[in-house]
């Protein structure tokens, strides 16, 4: 018997999936067995696995998986998908055991390419968690090559460079970093070679360009890869102004394998002049901000540093020379005070963006929570969701509180946690690490919730994340199994409450006609803790976008 369709006639589907369990997510229903699809749109749903059959015409795709379970696509609401794209054509220093491979792999390249070229890595591993812990050092990269510019990249916010690069991007051991950046010495005063935050424009800004069409393979291979993984909406966290225009182009051409919701990148800005011209750039992409398969969602801020320097209330248990005359006393970095911010904040939400803020740890909590709060009072009737808080990776339950008061979602990932627990423990300690990312005090405080990945530093893909928001693992072994959540919230996180966060409750998230059919289709029934593993069940067998198959693994 159909328990739900829209009006027949003489319809057919262009697809009929046929499951053992179809879990649509609506409240109270129980999983149904058949679901057809016209178009972009879920036209019909029921509870037998043959009852929809009169829907098949000559021109129908039967996805027959009578034993497989069928869910909403997931969304990714805080990811790196540009910098995946980009990592297409670097060297996958990822794939490395220990620093010999690693520094293997970048020899290799280095014999491939002409002198005077630049040569980047990958960016998604952690020192810490190869053998030697540590990164290699530009004595090392020197002895590889002095005539190719090399850029070892590990995560969003550090690089070492060889002298070659240093000499070329026109650094020195005089060079003053900008606000929030740092160029690493020795105890001589040497450069390192370890350049940190905002500091990595100084040499982001000598990497050749490259075409095209090489940026938009990249897009299609990277979108199609996170679309394997479940994911079929990405919410990418930085997208350089320059970069809009490629994507643009991928999506034109049929390449971008999920839906894509950017943030235009403010890092490495400082002043309320600098993101006035932001926002003067943005405004010829105003008519992306609100649709359904590509879209510009707004402004991405950092507040303070990466895992090194994430500002805290409390000091840092390494030593760390931060400049402010007291080693024993560093508490992160902050990249903008706090009136500042409000008043680039305001001019945003005034020109009719939203504003995505990553803040890591309880110090900077604390201030975008004082920054958002005055904003509120001057827009008190701004749209929900304008203003969101990224990471929130040490909130206290005051913080929380608040973040529930002033009605600000909150993005969470946890493979990022999996990922750097170990080297976050060097510079936090257990304690701290073990609090990061508390799901189940998010979801009673009552703030609006939403999971992610960040990759690179963390691995994308839906059971990854439903792996560690259920189980708390780590690198580091279980980190305070009281901040878990159930399997049906972790999901709920990467699908109902995901598209409410991005206001598409209405297209999306669900299940049921009328909505986008955005389907992930699993061997393994996700609702079975037993299958939610990192080391298997990763890949669907079929993951549709809109009525379109994005990935099909048979």
């Amino acid at each position: 018997m159909t328990s739900n369709t829209l009006g027949a006639g003489n319809t057919k589907a262009d697809i009929l999936i046929r499951a053992r369990k179809i879990y649509t997510l609506q409240p109270g229903v129980p999983a149904q067995q058949s679901l057809a699809i016209v178009g972009q749109h879920i036209f019909a749903i029921s509870d037998r696995q043959n009852d929809l059959d009169h829907l098949i015409g000559p021109d129908t795709r039967v996805i027959d998986e009578t034993d497989s379970a069928v869910l909403p696509a997931f969304d990714d609401t805080h990811t790196h998908l540009m910098l995946a794209a980009q990592m297409h054509v670097d060297v996958p220093v990822h794939t490395a055991k220990n620093l010999d491979q690693l520094l293997d792999l970048i020899r290799q390249r280095v014999s491939k390419t002409e002198p005077g070229e630049w040569i980047f890595t990958t960016t998604n591993w952690q020192e810490f968690n190869l053998p030697e812990k540590r990164l290699p050092t530009i004595q090392e990269l020197d002895e590889i090559s002095t005539v190719h510019p090399i850029v070892l990249r590990r995560g969003g916010h550090n690089m070492v460079a060889n002298s070659c690069a240093l000499a070329a991007a026109n650094i020195t051991k005089d060079t003053v970093p900008p606000p929030g950046g740092k160029i690493a010495k020795d105890a001589n005063g040497e450069m390192t070679g370890l350049i940190q935050d905002s500091a990595t424009a100084l040499i982001y800004k000598m990497q050749a360009p490259v075409d095209t069409e090489t940026r938009i393979h990249g897009l299609d291979v990277a979108s199609t890869s996170y679309a394997s993984t479940g994911i079929g909406c990405v919410r990418d966290c930085w997208v350089p102004i320059e970069d809009v225009t490629i994507l643009k182009a991928a999506y034109d051409a049929g390449r971008l394998q999920t839906r894509f919701k950017g943030l235009v990148s403010a890092i490495g800005l400082s002043s309320v002049e600098e993101i006035s011209k932001l926002l003067d750039q943005m405004e010829q992409y105003r008519h992306l901000q609100h649709q359904s398969y590509f879209s510009i969602w707004g402004l991405k801020f950092m507040l303070d540093g990466g895992i090194e320097s994430s500002a805290m209330e409390e000091p840092y248990r390494q030593e760390e020379d931060c400049g402010c005359g007291s080693l024993n006393e560093y508490r992160g970095r902050l990249l903008w005070d706090a009136e500042t911010m409000i008043a680039a904040v305001d001019l945003v939400v005034r020109r009719g963006w939203r504003v995505g803020t990553h803040a890591f740890g309880d110090r900077a909590v604390r201030i975008i929570l004082d920054v958002y709060e005055e904003v509120v009072k001057r827009h008190p009737n701004m749209p929900q969701g304008t203003l969101v808080i990224e990471h929130g990776g040490l909130a206290s339950a005051e913080q929380r509180a608040r973040a529930a008061a002033l009605n600000i979602p909150v993005t969470i990932q946890f493979p990022l946690l999996h990922d750097i627990a170990g080297i976050s423990e060097v510079f936090y300690g257990r304690d701290r690490v073990s609090r990061f990312f508390p799901a189940r005090q998010w979801l009673d405080s009552g703030v609006l919730a939403t999971a992610g990945s960040d990759f690179p530093v963390g691995s994308y893909g839906a059971m990854h994340s439903l792996e560690g928001l259920t189980t708390r693992k780590t690198v580091i072994g279980v980190l305070r199994e009281e901040h878990a959540i159930t399997l049906p919230e972790a999901i709920s996180l990467h699908t109902t409450e995901a598209a409410k966060f991005l206001g598409e409750s209405h297209l999306r998230g669900m299940l049921t006609p009328g909505r986008f059919a955005d389907i992930t289709i699993w061997r393994r029934d996700p609702f079975d803790m037993e299958s939610v593993s990192a080391e298997q069940g990763i890949h669907t067998l079929y993951t549709i976008i809109g009525g379109q198959v994005k990935y099909c693994s048979l």
